[in-house]
């Protein structure tokens, strides 16, 4: 009769505890859901609730991991599961095609989580050109779901996974895969020269207000070298968010820019030496101006610097893509006439000093 007992007892405590225990096999300790995003950019969350822990193994703080730390994590909850984050980050193992990433660890935990989970998310930058992913964790915790999305995708893959196990490759969409560096590169160079040839009209004037006041080729090219370094110099500086200028003042000052060279062609016979500042400040302005087309076309997370090296190159190769082309139609026929300033140098500066004075009040009042 006491045996009867015993076994009714264990029996029934079996049945109190099956669903829950089935409920914590289902899910798993840990839930991993990785999802691409369209800004090339990846998100792994590693979700858990506390109390399917192991004992033991939870206490903290979790100190540097070999990501670094993990952002956010302070006080109870580091003093509670500091050990057990530090091992399931350490453990963690992002691969694209194969190559290991180092991923940014940080708490993503709602406060007002009703369901106590506890999140930990790892992002980064999808590599230039990626073409799958791979995931394993070391954490000993007994098998695991992996969730796989690809943002725009309707659906998910599911993978289980045993400790150290790598999942099979997961293809990731066109959508969320970054260029190439030598994609990037390509694409923003043939950004920066159409940006002057044939498309950035303003700046093409600006540049011939340059080339006519001098016959010699060498000063044109050293305004135009300080013209790239200044523009360059604010074009980063605006990007970086150092700096900030309205478009609404940008836009008309390079207008008057081209009004001020132009009318000094008219008015100084020849190149001074104060040029070559005058046309570096004007460089300033011009570099805003870049600044607010590249910010419509955006530029690569990963790949930011690399953009903004290539569109600067590509805007001088415009540069002197201009120069070259008046060189060839005006400079090397007329340039060592008696009348090419008269004739050449005056009426097409008054032209583009016109235009350049048509600009600044359309860009002030309309």
């Amino acid at each position: 009769m006491n045996k009867l007992r015993v076994f009714s007892l264990l029996l029934a405590a079996f049945l109190l505890l099956y669903p829950a225990s089935v409920q914590a096999h289902e899910l798993g300790v840990v839930q991993t859901y990785a999802t691409f995003e369209k800004a090339g950019t990846y998100q792994i969350d590693l979700v858990f609730d506390e109390e399917h822990l192991p004992p033991g193994k939870t206490g903290g703080p979790a100190g540097e991991t070999r990501y670094g730390p993990i952002q956010g994590l302070a006080g109870d909850l580091d003093r509670r599961l500091g050990r057990f984050l530090h091992d399931l980050v350490d453990g963690a193992a992002p691969a694209f095609d194969g190559k290991a990433v180092t991923p940014r660890a940080a708490i993503a935990t709602r406060p007002d989580d009703p369901t106590g989970r506890v999140v930990v998310r790892l992002s980064g930058a999808i590599p230039g050109g990626a073409r799958s992913f791979t995931w394993s964790n070391s954490l000993a915790v007994g098998s695991s779901p992996l969730i796989l999305k690809n943002e725009g995708d309707e659906g998910t893959v599911w993978r289980w996974l045993e400790p150290g196990e790598t999942s099979p490759p997961f293809a990731l969409a066109d959508a969320v895969v970054p260029p190439t560096r030598a994609e990037v590169a390509r694409l923003y160079l043939g950004l920066g020269f159409t940006h002057i040839l044939p498309k950035g009209l303003d700046h093409i004037l600006f540049v011939l207000g340059i080339y006519l006041l001098s016959r010699r080729v060498k000063p044109v090219l050293l305004q135009a070298t300080a013209f790239t370094v200044a523009h360059t110099l604010t074009l980063a500086l605006t990007l970086y968010g150092v700096i900030s200028l309205s478009p609404a003042i940008v836009e008309p000052l390079i207008a008057l820019s081209i009004v001020y060279v132009a009318v000094e062609n008219v008015l100084t016979p020849e190149l001074r030496p104060s040029r070559l500042a005058l046309v570096f400040a004007f460089g300033l302005l011009h570099g805003m101006g870049f600044a607010g087309v590249l910010a419509e076309l955006g530029l690569p997370r990963s790949e930011f610097l690399t953009a903004l090296v290539s569109f600067n190159v590509g805007v001088e190769a415009g540069q002197l893509a201009v120069i070259a082309l008046a060189f060839l139609a005006i400079g090397l026929p007329f340039s060592d006439r008696a009348w090419y300033r008269r004739r050449v140098v005056v009426p097409l500066s008054c032209l583009i000093a016109a235009v350049g004075l048509y600009w600044s009040i359309q860009r002030v009042f309309f």
